[in-house]
């Protein structure tokens, strides 16, 4: 593909963007087909992550976490299915950025793009987190922030080495957590029917004097960060074979695939271990893989958590450089992050930028990280949604009785949902989302002056 950019400039004044990039100008390798997709938007979810926030939710929402996932997971069908018809229409990198520049202009892209940003910048930071946490329960002796170093050294020397090397790593991850899934739920099940009675509606209607369903909205809300894997694959667009027919099959694969693993194990998880309070809610998963399976079970878990965690830091950081690659070339970032590097072909800066933003999980908590993690992907989605609406409906004019339902009807209701969903997240977290858009919002005056010239805009054409 060849992209070329708009300006707009007048005489006299420097643009914005480059009028030409030498190694945007070299196209990505198209080496990704459905199964590598799937797997690494698979990886990227971590089909352990339930045990990521599974104590801060569990006790969120009065132990109703198997509510809260079927909850998440019904509005993801809607906006996985809108990723879908906007990656047909548009199948180039930058994911909820692109897609909105393409329908509502460069200017209302850039927010999208810089609300998406929030996501992928804090998701390689909330999995070195994770690992420092689970490392030093396991060696007490060693602090947690050798883990967090040694990690993200590895993870930013390997996506620096190319998108093939991931994509074999993630064959292993992958390997590793169903070997672990499949142990669990055989002992968690052998555990369960040795206890004589069980209560099959306690996960979904959570521990005695739990009311209402605010609780569970809330859980609902955090829970949308698992979700990111579906949205991640549509940021490889650009290194995907045959992209309009692979990549709308790869996201909904992902997504069910994922939904019925999240929502299968915390089911199980809460008939092992029927509580709503832990002893520790940060690492609240030892607890319940320990009444399930003992201490060796929980030493298994480690490792394949730890893979995991790895494994989804490795695709998220590939993502999120995609992303600022994409922006960078367009403009919007300063164009030496819109370059590949000649030899590897990968966006080596971004990768840098991404990993030194991952330092704040020395600083950050996990219920923070999660919850912002949340208010930038459902701000995300909901722009999709309603750029179907946009391109489909409006824009193509594709309407009658199915282009209703299809253009209309579900990418509505899909953002109806994503809203309701934000408006159950904590005030800290739509406070400082917030504050990132207004952030956002000066940088994109400074871009235009004043709004007074277009935002850049990346042209992408196929080859």
């Amino acid at each position: 593909m060849t992209p070329t950019f708009e300006t707009d400039t007048p005489a006299g004044e420097k643009p914005v963007g480059p009028a030409s990039t030498e190694s945007a100008n070299q196209g990505w390798r198209r080496v990704l087909g459905v199964p590598s997709l799937v797997l690494l938007g698979l990886v990227y979810m971590v089909p352990l992550t339930i045990f990521s926030t599974y104590g801060i939710v569990v006790e969120l929402t009065g132990g109703r976490l198997s509510a809260a996932y079927a909850v998440t997971l019904v509005v993801m069908l809607f906006t996985a299915r809108s990723y879908g018809r906007m990656s047909q229409a548009f199948p180039f990198g930058g994911s909820a950025y692109t897609y909105a520049t393409r329908s509502f202009g460069p200017g209302l892209g850039f927010m999208a793009g810089w609300s998406l940003l929030l996501d992928y910048l804090l998701l390689p930071m909330i999995n070195y987190l994770l690992i420092g946490i689970y490392m030093e329960a396991a060696f007490p002796a060693i602090p947690a922030w050798v883990f967090m170093i040694v990690s993200i050294v590895a993870v930013t020397v390997l996506n620096i080495l190319g998108i093939t090397a991931i994509a074999k790593a993630n064959f292993v991850v992958v390997g590793l957590q169903a070997l672990f899934i499949v142990l669990f739920v055989a002992l968690g099940l052998s555990s369960i029917t040795g206890t004589g009675s069980v209560d099959l509606l306690a996960p979904f209607t959570g521990a005695e004097g739990a009311e209402g369903l605010s609780p569970v909205f809330a859980g609902s809300a955090i829970l949308c960060l698992s979700y990111l894997g579906f949205d991640a694959v549509s940021t490889f667009a650009e290194e995907t074979k045959d992209p309009k027919r692979n990549l709308p099959r790869a996201i909904m694969i992902t997504t069910v695939l994922a939904g019925m693993i999240f929502l299968g194990l915390a089911y199980i998880s809460h008939l092992v271990l029927p509580v709503s309070t832990f002893k520790d809610v940060d690492s609240a998963a030892i607890e319940v893989i320990g009444a399930a399976g003992g201490e060796l079970l929980v030493a298994f878990f480690t490792a394949a958590y730890i893979a995991g965690s790895l494994g989804s830091a490795l695709t998220s950081q590939a993502s999120v450089s995609r992303i600022i690659h994409s922006m960078g070339r367009s403009g919007v970032f300063p164009a030496a992050l819109g370059r590949l590097h000649e030899r590897f072909r990968t966006p080596v800066l971004p990768i840098l930028l991404t990993s030194a933003v991952s330092l704040l999980a020395f600083v950050l908590d996990l219920l923070t990280i999660s919850s912002l993690i949340s208010f930038g992907a459902l701000v995300a989605f909901s722009v999709v949604n309603l750029a179907v609406i946009k391109h489909y409906y409006f824009d193509q004019k594709a309407r009658g009785a199915r282009g209703v339902i299809h253009n209309l009807v579900l990418p509505g209701i899909g953002f109806v949902l994503t809203i309701w969903l934000w408006t159950s997240l904590n005030g800290l977290s739509i406070g400082f989302g917030l504050a990132w858009a207004a952030v956002g919002l000066v940088w994109l005056a400074y871009l235009t002056r004043g709004f007074r010239r277009p935002a850049p805009q990346l042209d992408l054409k196929e080859a």
